[in-house]
C-alpha cells in the first residue's frame, strides 16, 4: 500500500471517530500564555502548545509554567517546545497516542523551507476536544502535502505560525494554508508584538490580517470560549 494511501486510510478512521466524538458537543476555553503557548480546556482535558523558554523570539515574556494533562510541541527548539516549563505528558515526536481520554494524531513536517535541511522535521498535531476537531501548525514552514491534508481535514480550529521568518510561515503562505484546510476558526500564533528581540527574525500578525482580507477578524482578551459546535464561516481570533 502507497504511503498516500495508507494516510488516506488512517484519516479515513480517525476522521468517523473524531466525528463521532463531535456529536457529544461541548466547548473548550483557550488562554494564552504568550506568543506561541496556549491552554486548551475542555471535554474533562486540558492541552497546552509550545510552552517556551525566554530566549530567542521569546525572550522578556513569561515563561508558561503551566499544569496540563497534555503538552503538544511542534518542536523542540527552547523558543518553542522546551521541556521542563510546564508540567504534563510531554509530545513531540510524530505518532498516534491515547492520552486521558484524547487521542492524538502527530505527523512530520519541514520545518524550514528547505526540506528541513536547516532546522529538520517539526510535528503537525491533530486531536479531538470538547466536540472540536483542532489542528495545530504553530510552528512550521514547510508546505502541506496532499497527505498532510488528509489527515488534517477541515479543521474546526487552525492554530497556525504566522509570523515569518526562517521557520515559520509568513503571513501569504499561513493565508495560503488556511484557504487549503478551509477551517472555521483560526488562531495565528508565532508572531512578536511590538519591536522584535534581538536576533528574531519573525514579524507581527498585521501581514497575516492583511492577506486575509474579507474574513472576519476578531480580537480577543487572552482567553476565548468556543461552543462546541461552530458557524460554517472562517473567523479569525486574534488573541492579546
Amino acid at each position: 500500500m502507497s504511503a498516500l494511501r495508507s494516510a488516506i486510510t488512517v484519516a479515513a478512521g480517525l476522521t468517523l471517530g473524531l466525528q463521532t466524538a463531535a456529536t457529544a458537543g461541548g466547548g473548550v476555553t483557550i488562554s494564552s500564555y504568550g506568543q506561541r503557548a496556549l491552554l486548551i480546556q475542555g471535554g474533562g482535558q486540558s492541552v497546552l502548545l509550545n510552552p517556551y523558554r525566554a530566549v530567542g523570539c521569546a525572550a522578556g515574556l513569561p515563561e508558561p509554567r503551566v499544569n496540563a494533562g497534555v503538552i503538544l510541541a511542534n518542536s523542540e527548539l527552547a523558543d518553542e517546545g522546551a521541556r521542563g516549563v510546564a508540567s504534563g505528558r510531554f509530545l513531540a515526536a510524530p505518532g498516534s497516542y491515547r492520552i486521558g481520554g484524547l487521542t492524538l494524531e502527530g505527523f512530520a513536517n519541514p520545518h524550514d523551507r528547505l526540506e528541513g535541511r536547516r532546522f529538520g522535521n517539526a510535528t503537525l498535531w491533530r486531536w479531538s476536544q470538547g466536540g472540536l476537531n483542532f489542528a495545530h501548525l504553530g510552528a512550521t514552514a514547510g508546505p502541506l502535502s496532499g497527505a498532510d491534508k488528509v489527515l488534517l481535514g477541515r479543521p474546526d480550529v487552525l492554530i497556525i505560525g504566522v509570523g515569518g521568518g526562517s521557520k515559520i510561515y509568513d503571513g501569504n503562505e499561513a493565508a495560503e494554508i488556511v484557504k487549503q484546510l478551509n477551517p472555521k476558526q483560526v488562531i495565528p500564533v508565532q508572531y512578536v508584538r511590538g519591536e522584535a528581540p534581538s536576533g528574531c527574525d519573525q514579524d507581527g500578525v498585521q501581514p497575516f490580517l492583511d492577506a486575509m482580507g474579507g474574513t472576519t477578524i476578531r480580537t480577543t482578551g487572552r482567553s476565548v470560549s468556543l461552543p462546541g459546535s461552530l458557524p460554517e464561516k472562517t473567523i479569525v481570533t486574534v488573541m492579546r
